[in-house]
């Protein structure tokens, strides 16, 4: 049967959904995580909201909050989450030639919506499937997300501190990225940069600012790099 664009468009869009509803699992216990963390912080429900649809960013809007909880200037507030957020620079320096065709006004919505796991997801994928509308799955994947985050950030502003620390919501948030990390690790280069980078960012994971996390990546990177030099 030959398939009218508009089921092919429609069918790349519900893939990024259907490709992202597992990491769902993952990523509703960071939101409410990220809004009971707001609650304990001090602040109110609209600012909370605020907040999250502004950043969205769940480890730069945890520091954030953090940060505003313990009355940090609003400068090192900032500051903490452009830091920690530098890593969404490479993601689009990565992702950018896949868009570089739609308009600047398509590519900044889109990038606003951008996250570790839309980027990971729409990488794959684009490498798999050349006749996916990238910008319809990557929508599917990313907007999904959005939705996801919003809604788990205010059940978790409301119920606030009525959920118990047995629950264990925090180890959710590591899961989500594991998740993501193993199945990118499928050669010397990738595996290098995952356990080079990792190693790193637990090891500097003390620096000021959230730094170990950017310090992490770029070793990451340049392990990756070298091996790939020594292998060819």
């Amino acid at each position: 049967m030959t398939r009218t664009d508009g089921d092919v468009l429609h069918e790349d869009l519900a893939a990024g959904v259907r490709d992202v509803t597992p990491l769902m699992l993952g990523i509703v216990p960071f939101a409410l995580v990220a809004g009971i963390a707001a609650v304990d912080a001090g602040l109110t429900l609209a600012e909370a909201v605020g907040l999250s649809v502004i950043v969205f960013a769940g480890a730069s809007q945890l520091a954030a909050i953090d940060l505003l909880g313990s009355n940090a200037p609003l400068a090192v507030v900032i500051g903490t989450a452009v830091v920690i957020n530098l890593r969404m620079m490479m993601y689009s320096a990565s992702i950018a030639p896949y868009f570089a065709d739609y308009a600047r006004r398509t590519r900044a919505g889109l990038a606003y919506l951008l996250t570790d796991q839309a980027y990971a997801l729409s990488i794959a994928e684009y490498e798999r499937n050349e006749d996916r509308s990238r910008w319809r799955y990557y929508l599917g994947a990313a907007a999904s997300l959005w939705i996801v985050w919003q809604i788990g950030t205010v059940v978790g502003v409301v119920v606030g501190a009525g959920v118990p620390d047995a629950w264990g919501l925090t180890f959710a948030v590591p899961l989500v990225f594991l998740a993501l990390l193993v199945p990118a690790m499928k050669d010397r280069p990738t595996t290098a940069a995952g356990i080079v980078g990792g190693a790193v960012a637990v090891v500097a994971a003390g620096l000021p600012l959230n730094l170990g996390l950017l310090v992490g990546a770029l070793f990451g990177i340049a392990a990756g790099m070298a091996t790939e030099v020594t292998a060819t």
